[in-house]
């Protein structure tokens, strides 16, 4: 058995991680709160937009534009949200996983990771890693949103990627999350339909419509996963701090309990000496 001071030693060590990890935990819980604020107010956008989307994804007259009509997958672009921290149990490696399984399924992928540990695990498999945007997955904007959009826009239009997927973790409660990839180009799907897009009238024409709201689509989509993405990294990481906290306040009572031991052992063979000696002296 270690000696007291040394179990002492260790009982101040992990009384330290404990309220390091207490603390982690209680600003994790104040971001996710305010995390899941934003991401209930910005879910009527994010749905919105989307409704108006699959209104073209059966519709004739908008059959051959370019972000509808399929084309010859010859490469693919993926945006992978991560986050820049660890210490949030499963919630990195699961989106990476993820991504990475949709990702040997296709050849020729573009990624474009926002935050360090998804591009990490990607980078050491062998992926094309085409840009990192670090200082996102925390501090979600739309501004930033809307550059990585612009940027899958340039991509697509160019030919150098046929197909645009986002890997992100879809918030359902603090408690669960679930790792998803999406296609969000090209939007066709199903065979096509005589109404332009539905009951809806669009001005000057539908095609001209879709090439002004698909930007704001990409932007809004990818601006709603980094939120979910965001909270889903909050939530996971206030649980593993819970965790952390009372797997360190277990050990804590063991090694009480181990250091109450061995004082009472001590205490037991400092009287157990002193009554032979005495004895012996009796004797004497």
């Amino acid at each position: 058995m270690p000696s007291k001071k040394i179990i002492k030693r260790r009982i101040v060590s992990v009384s330290s991680t404990r309220q390091i990890m207490k603390a982690m935990d209680m600003v994790a819980a104040s971001k996710l709160q305010k995390m899941k604020m934003r991401l209930v107010a910005a879910r009527p956008l994010f749905e919105e937009t989307n409704r108006i989307i699959d209104a073209f994804k059966n519709c004739e007259d908008t059959a051959e534009n370019v972000f509808v009509k399929p084309r010859e997958v010859k490469s693919t672009a993926y945006v992978v949200i991560s986050s820049n921290r660890g210490l949030c149990g499963s919630y990195n490696i699961s989106i990476s996983l993820k991504a990475l399984t949709h990702m040997n399924e296709r050849k020729n992928e573009h990624v474009l990771a926002i935050g360090a540990k998804g591009s990490d695990f990607l980078r050491r498999r062998g992926k094309n890693i085409l840009q990192l945007y670090k200082g996102m997955s925390e501090n979600a904007l739309y501004t930033d949103a809307e550059d990585i959009g612009k940027e899958l826009i340039r991509l697509y239009e160019s030919g150098k990627v046929d197909e645009v997927y986002v890997a992100y973790t879809h918030f359902d409660s603090v408690m669960t999350y679930t790792p998803c990839v999406i296609k969000v180009l090209p939007i066709g799907n199903g065979p096509p339909v005589s109404q332009s897009g539905g009951d809806m009238h669009y001005e000057p024409d539908a095609e001209a419509f879709l090439n002004h709201a698909v930007p704001s689509y990409l932007s809004s989509f990818i601006y709603g996963a980094m939120l979910e993405s965001s909270s889903c990294e909050q939530a996971s990481r206030m649980i593993s701090m819970n965790a952390a906290t009372k797997n360190a306040s277990e050990i804590i009572d063991n090694l009480t309990l181990m250091y109450n031991r061995k004082r009472q052992a001590d205490i037991t063979q400092e009287i157990n000496e002193i009554v032979s000696g005495a004895s012996v002296s009796t004797s004497i």
